[in-house]
C-alpha cells in the first residue's frame, strides 16, 4: 500500500472541444512500424462486458456530484479502479479516393482515440462508465473497454492533462494531477480503515 492521499477534486472549468488523439490501427491493417505515433489500447480484460455501468460506480459519482468533498472524490476514484471504462474511438480517413461520380470517399481509415481540448490547448482523454453515457455524448463512437490504469497510461502517453469520465453525464468526474499520474503508473486507489491509499504493483515503488 502507498501513503494516504489528500487531493482537492478538480472541476471542468473551461469548455472542451472534440478532437482526435493517438491513432489505433484498423482491424485489417498491418502493425505499425517501430517509432510510429501509434498508441493502441491494450486488449480488454472484460470479454463478456455488456456495456452496462456498475451501480456502485454510478452511485459514487452521484454522491460526489452532490457533496464535492475530497473523501467522496477519492471514493469515486477507488470505485473506478475496480471497474473498467469505455474509451470512445472513431474511424478517421488516412487516404481519400474518388467515386465514379467524382465524390470524395475514404480509401483507407484508422481508428482514433477521441480527445477533447480546451482553448488553452490542454487535452483530455474521455472515458465512460457505461454505453448509455457514451451514447448520450456521441452514438457514433465505438466503445473500447479498458481498465482505468490503461486509460491513464494512454492519457499520459498522448500528453493529455486529464481524463474526463462521463463528460455528458449523468455525473462527470475529472481525473488529473497526482491522481492521474499515480494511475498511469499502474497504482490502484483503495479504501483503508483510516482513509485511502495506493496499492502499488509488485516491483513498483
Amino acid at each position: 500500500m502507498g501513503i494516504t492521499t489528500q487531493y482537492a477534486p478538480a472541476r471542468v472549468g473551461e469548455p472542451w472541444s472534440t478532437g482526435y488523439g493517438g491513432r489505433m490501427p484498423a482491424a485489417d491493417s498491418a502493425p505499425s512500424p517501430p517509432g510510429a505515433h501509434e498508441r493502441p489500447l491494450a486488449p480488454s480484460p472484460f470479454p463478456g462486458d455488456d456495456g452496462a455501468a456498475q451501480a456502485a460506480v454510478r452511485a459514487a459519482l452521484a454522491r460526489f456530484a452532490v457533496t464535492r468533498s475530497p473523501e467522496d472524490y477519492l471514493r469515486a476514484v477507488a470505485e473506478l479502479c475496480g471497474d473498467r471504462l469505455l474509451v470512445p474511438v472513431v474511424a478517421t480517413a488516412t487516404q481519400l479516393g474518388a467515386t465514379t461520380g467524382g465524390l470524395a470517399s475514404d480509401k483507407e481509415a484508422e481508428m482514433a482515440v477521441v480527445m477533447m481540448q480546451r482553448p488553452d490547448g490542454g487535452k483530455a482523454l474521455l472515458g465512460f462508465t457505461g454505453l448509455d453515457a457514451l451514447r448520450s455524448w456521441d452514438a457514433r463512437a465505438r466503445p473500447v473497454p479498458v481498465t482505468l490504469d490503461k486509460v491513464a497510461e494512454t492519457a499520459a502517453a498522448e500528453g493529455a492533462l486529464a481524463v474526463l469520465v462521463d463528460v455528458a453525464g449523468p455525473h462527470s468526474l475529472v481525473l488529473e494531477g497526482e491522481v492521474l499520474a499515480a494511475l498511469a503508473q499502474g497504482h490502484r486507489l483503495v479504501a483503508l480503515e483510516d482513509g485511502f491509499g495506493w496499492a502499488v504493483p509488485a516491483g513498483g515503488e
